[in-house]
């Protein structure tokens, strides 16, 4: 009888039955004198106790404005230490923070605050060129659950003495009261298709989560994590910054947006010993042309994910940055996010390859999409995961809910992967980017692997767009290796007799770069929209 594809987290550490606060404040008086945040473009660090008071203030200033359990505070900033302060502070008094993503603009702002009834916004004044104030200005008389909001450039010491009524009583009072299965975070899903939905996290989810990715990482108190990703999404929340306190490990944020040479910067200045990043920024760190001139030597770790890692740049990331122990995380927002997750040893070929293996305390299946059924080893179908990590539910959504969490608790991914011998998961794709051509199903990453072994190809995406006579038609959009030239002939020529007739891209696009989401990930939908309209093929169908 063949292997299943089925895999569970075994492991000797029990998961941790505290909430955030409870794990912080654990943490605080087992490192006091230990920095915890660093934000050098706003001159700010703090070691854990001064970070611990600080949160306390911010905890009574919002328990001040008439916060309570369970009330929903949105946090709309690009990355900056008042942040963080606030995703703890909220943590302390039980109420739900509400991640408003920095790119939003005013019809998808009023659906969050709409959708999850924020009564309290927490915000920047604005990020790059655009200005929050002007649009939430807009969007505001519409929004009834709103009561007030808090710019942080204006008003963080009004906060601050605001909260000084609140007793150190009242605050621990409040804390007493939570229990870790209790919600505490709701994250938006960027979503191809609809409106987005609210990933409703609890403390025991992203905790653990938090606490896991840092011991496969050997986090200690010694660490120190440099985190250019957004605060946003769980990679700067969760990877970064649960798995630090969960540590005593300290967090280092290197400016609002990413800027490779900042980045570097802040590594040699800080002497950081783990960095983030989607492959996109470590390849735009590897192509700066004085990258040899920072000292990254203090670099032994960090976390790539969102994408896959081409070979190249993992090669680059560990001989040219010191980073031999980088390991790749895959997971989702349901999912507080990580899964699976590459070993510190694990081999080049594992590193790109591969997500590596599955979450202590968890269980992964992959099962056939239509049937239900787990499928063999090394059998494509899609990836489910079960456990603590699982998200309670989508906010105020139960119809959403129900239709990714079955009821034996699995979340269904969404997610076409494959299950080695050995437990290893590589991820071959999306179930809705299956393309269907003339009712033969095909695999884009099947085809996107094999364009990426031609010499002049950087990169590859393939899609599928419609066709009158075959219902859906292969395209490929590719990003040529710099000075390197390359026709849709010859790529044609290239897969003829290698791969099979009806998988050959019948349109080409050749781009410099792929539409992307703010974390990093491809956005295909936005690909098809394009190319549909360059085709034409909304006016031929």
């Amino acid at each position: 009888m063949k292997q299943k594809s089925y895999e569970q987290g075994l492991s000797k550490t029990p998961l941790l039955g505290k909430t955030i606060s409870e794990n912080l404040k654990q943490t605080v008086k087992k490192y006091p004198n230990r920095e915890a945040l660093v934000v050098p473009y706003q001159n700010y660090r703090a070691s854990y106790l001064e970070f611990w008071e600080q949160v306390t203030q911010i905890s009574k200033g919002l328990v001040a404005f008439g916060l309570k359990k369970g009330d929903r505070v949105g946090i709309w900033s690009p990355n900056r230490y008042e942040w963080v302060i606030i995703q703890f502070a909220t943590a302390r008094i039980g109420a739900i923070m509400v991640n408003v993503n920095p790119a939003y603009k005013a019809q998808e702002l009023k659906y969050a605050l709409n959708q999850s009834e924020v009564s309290l916004l927490v915000m920047s004044k604005g990020f790059r060129k655009t200005s929050y104030i002007d649009i939430l200005n807009k969007v505001k008389s519409s929004c009834p659950h709103l009561r007030d909001k808090l710019v942080i450039d204006h008003d963080w010491d009004k906060l601050i003495a605001k909260g000084a009524v609140i007793t150190d009583e009242e605050i621990e009072s409040m804390e007493a009261d939570l229990e870790f299965d209790e919600p505490i975070n709701i994250q938006y899903t960027s979503g191809t298709t609809g409106f987005p939905k609210g990933a409703t996290l609890s403390h025991h989810n992203i905790l653990n989560n938090g606490f896991f990715i840092g011991e496969r990482l050997k986090y200690t108190e010694n660490d120190r994590v440099c985190l250019p990703v957004p605060l946003y999404h769980c990679f700067g929340m969760v990877l970064g910054n649960l798995a630090c306190i969960t540590h005593g490990s300290c967090m280092i944020f290197t400016g609002e947006a990413f800027e490779p040479e900042t980045v570097l910067k802040t590594v040699q200045d800080e002497k950081a010993t783990s960095l983030y990043g989607v492959p996109a920024m470590f390849i735009a760190l590897l192509n700066l042309p004085d990258i040899n001139n920072y000292d990254l030597s203090s670099l032994r770790t960090g976390v790539m994910a969102g994408a896959q890692c081409p070979v190249s740049t993992m090669r680059g990331v560990r001989e040219k940055m010191n980073m031999k122990e980088v390991e790749i995380c895959y997971g989702m927002t349901e999912t507080s996010p990580v899964s699976t997750q590459t070993f510190l040893d694990d081999n080049e070929e594992r590193r790109c390859a591969t997500v590596g293996k599955v979450h202590p305390h968890l269980e992964i299946k992959i099962i056939d999409p239509y049937t239900g059924k787990i499928v063999p080893r090394n059998t494509s179908g899609e990836l489910c995961t079960r456990g603590y990590s699982v998200m309670l539910k989508y906010w105020n959504n139960p119809d959403a809910t129900s239709t990714v969490i079955d009821e034996a608790r699995w979340m269904h991914t969404g997610d076409m992967a494959q299950m080695d011998e050995y437990g290893y998961i590589k991820i071959v794709g999306r179930i809705k980017d299956m393309i269907i051509r003339g009712g033969e199903n095909i695999s884009p990453y099947e085809i996107e692997e094999y364009l990426r072994t031609h010499d002049k190809i950087f990169d590859v995406q393939v899609i599928g767009v419609a066709d009158k006579k075959y219902g859906e038609q292969v395209m490929a959009w590719v990003i040529l290796k710099e000075h390197q030239e390359a026709s849709e002939d010859e790529l044609k020529a290239y897969c003829k007799g290698q791969i099979a007739t009806y998988k050959i891209p019948y349109y080409w696009k050749f781009v410099t770069e792929f539409p992307m989401t703010v974390t990093g990930k491809i956005r295909k939908v936005e690909m098809r929209e394009i190319s549909t309209k360059e085709l034409g093929l909304s006016k031929r169908l």
